[in-house]
């Protein structure tokens, strides 16, 4: 299993009244960042190995997600930057080459999937971090035969609070995270 940092937010279709167990779909999970860079414009990557198990019971509520994050697996489209990043100065990959999310609570409006609450494990520091729902749907798959649930979720961090204080206050410790993550039912 690849390691990974993903933050899910996978839910279930109204039909169904059980816990079901989800496994991250690789070719449609993924982490963004963004973070403006010096007041110029707006750099944005991703990590492109997101892997991660999640069980949700819509009926009781309640949900478990366990993603990691590949930090190796940064892709800014610019091999130079990308290096840069997992050095010393950011993400310290040699030292840190995974990030996780564990979930804590799922949170619902009605029926729906409003938000994810968890740690984030980065950098070897965890803090609290809350992923709001943007959309998600769940739905069947044809060519798999099987259901997927997913959406996109957003969070806002400060990256100092994981310490990385690199270029501060020049570059911004405004961190917005996209995840893009879908789950296929096991």
């Amino acid at each position: 299993m690849k390691r990974l940092l993903v933050i899910p937010l996978l839910c279930a279709a109204p039909f169904l009244a059980r816990a079901a167990d989800y496994k991250t779909d690789a070719d449609h999970t993924f982490v963004y960042f963004e973070v403006l860079h010096n007041g110029t414009s707006t750099v944005r990557g991703r990590f492109d190995t997101v892997e991660g198990d999640v069980v949700f019971d819509r009926a009781a509520r309640t949900g478990q997600a366990k993603i990691r994050v590949d930090i190796k697996s940064i892709n800014t489209g610019s091999k130079g930057f990308d290096e840069h990043l997992l050095g010393g100065d950011f993400f310290q990959a040699g030292q840190h080459p995974e990030a996780f999310f564990e979930s804590s609570a799922f949170r619902f409006e009605g029926d729906l999937v409003r938000a994810v609450e968890g740690n984030l494990t980065l950098l070897g520091r965890t803090h609290p971090v809350r992923l709001n729902a943007v959309r998600f749907n769940c739905y069947q798959n044809k060519r798999l035969n099987r259901e997927v649930c997913g959406g996109d979720f957003r969070a806002d961090l400060k990256r100092s609070q994981w310490g990385m204080g690199f270029g501060l206050p020049g570059i911004p410790d405004a961190v917005r995270l996209q995840i893009e993550i879908e789950g296929v039912r096991q």
